[in-house]
């Protein structure tokens, strides 16, 4: 990327969180020179909106060497060429359709004009008689029948074949009609997740089979909206009668703390307690912040991602952090539209799991800019190893590395689940790897304003 510090990492694994496309994107580690490994996104396997870990090397079945040809190589492409129909396209297959039912008719219709012609021509051209030229020469009934007949299939045969290729050609774009309703389905459907069931498919258009199955895929859709919009409410609104509590216990603790004639052992249980109610605390707000971010964009306005990255920074620097890490800026304008408020608990939870995930002394750096046509946010820490299988993971709620559904001090577990949902909502991509040495490498995406 030209003018810009978002680094790509060379030598990893990528590794896709549930809500990424294939492919995957990473920093580079410090110290290495040079220009970017690569475009972000590079492709990767599975299908979109899968889980996947792109891997190296083949398999072979017990007792088969790799390379070794024998009968079952063969039966294998027999076996393939057998697929090969049900591999074709629904339209393909309507053109092969049309152009087999026309060939046919046309060969039915020439063989009935056949015997039709040579019957006239029995008529017209009895056996026995026959036509003599002026110059003497004479053509018998069955030269003329016969030569007749040739030129008559001759020419029928070459009319065939010109107006089936015109049929053909028909076919296709007839076919490629009749299906674009199913393309317009295909289309929605493939643009669907969690945060846009609100779209439909609507289609117009006369009251047939392809329209029933619109209406029913859009009757689906509505009960799927309903029944996520249900849950997030659910979500929200047990949080918010969470609050109350919790706060009324943080007060109380508070004041009984300060009371100087609490005895020491009482001073450290409300401590205790105090701490465990933030912790609860800060489960419940990110509970709230994960509802609101799975919802649709209400919001949606110009945000420079630097700026955005820079305020997080500071109110950072501000904080009392559990470890002693080094913090690198490498911020340059990457201009995205969404909701900045999402935005900034975005940057803000990378940043913070790349502090609390990490060692004394350790290293922390924060890129900004447009990369391959994105808007990109790259946050990159030093820290324990990441196995590659355990990434995907890691973007779950109440998922934490070597820890499941365990509370810890160092967050509620819900980080990296509120930055999936905040991607999510503003049509984007995240993408993780592990970096070498230890750590984590994590990259997003957006769209350009």
């Amino acid at each position: 990327m030209d003018g810009s510090p978002v680094r790509e990492q060379q030598g990893e694994t990528p590794v896709r969180p549930s809500v990424t496309p294939p492919g995957a994107a990473a920093g580079r580690p410090p110290g290495q020179d040079g220009p970017s490994g690569g475009p972000a996104g590079a492709p990767g396997a599975g299908p979109s909106g899968q889980v996947g870990v792109v891997t190296t090397g083949s398999f072979a079945m017990p007792g088969e060497r790799p390379g070794e040809r024998g009968d079952g190589e063969r039966a294998s492409l027999l076996s393939d060429l057998r697929t090969v129909p049900n591999r074709m396209s629904v339209r393909l297959r309507l053109t092969v359709l049309y152009g087999a039912l026309f060939f046919l008719a046309g060969v039915l219709l020439l063989f009935v004009t056949y015997l039709l012609l040579r019957s006239v021509l029995d008529s017209v051209f009895p056996a026995g008689t026959g036509i003599r030229y002026p110059n003497g020469s004479y053509i018998t009934s069955e030269e003329i029948r016969d030569l007749a007949m040739r030129r008559m299939l001759t020419r029928s045969v070459l009319a065939l074949l010109g107006v089936g290729i015109i049929a053909v050609v028909m076919g296709y774009f007839v076919a490629d009609r009749a299906l674009s309703p199913l393309q317009r389905v295909t289309q929605t459907a493939r643009r669907l997740s969690e945060s846009t069931l609100h779209e439909r498919i609507a289609l117009d258009g006369p009251e047939d089979e392809i329209k029933e199955l619109a209406d029913t895929f859009d009757a689906m859709l509505e009960r799927l909206s309903d029944a996520f919009d249900a849950q997030r409410r659910f979500v929200g609104n047990a949080s918010h009668e969470l609050r109350t509590p919790l706060a009324i216990n943080r007060t109380l603790l508070e004041v009984a703390l300060t009371d100087p004639e609490v005895s020491d052992d009482l001073r450290t249980v409300g401590r205790t307690l105090l701490a465990n109610n933030a912790r609860h605390e800060r489960l419940i707000e990110g509970l709230l912040l994960l509802a609101r971010s799975e919802r649709e964009l209400t919001t949606r306005t110009p945000a420079d991602l630097s700026e955005v990255a820079a305020t997080v920074l500071t109110n950072v620097a501000r904080r009392e952090q559990p470890n002693e890490v080094t913090v690198h800026r490498e911020l340059t304008t990457g201009t995205t539209v969404g909701d900045p408020v999402l935005l900034e608990h975005l940057v803000s939870n990378l940043v913070d799991n790349a502090i609390k995930h990490n060692a004394d002394g350790g290293e922390v750096w924060v890129r900004t800019g447009v990369l391959s046509g994105y808007a990109t946010v790259q946050v990159e820490n030093t820290g324990p190893v990441v196995p590659a299988y355990e990434i995907e993971r890691l973007f779950e709620p109440f998922r934490r590395l070597n820890a499941d559904r365990l509370e810890s001090a160092k967050g509620a577990g819900l980080g990296l689940s509120i930055v999936r949902s905040v991607v999510l909502a503003h049509r984007g991509r995240v993408y993780a790897a592990p970096r070498q040495g230890g750590g984590l490498v994590i990259t997003v995406r957006l769209p350009l304003t």
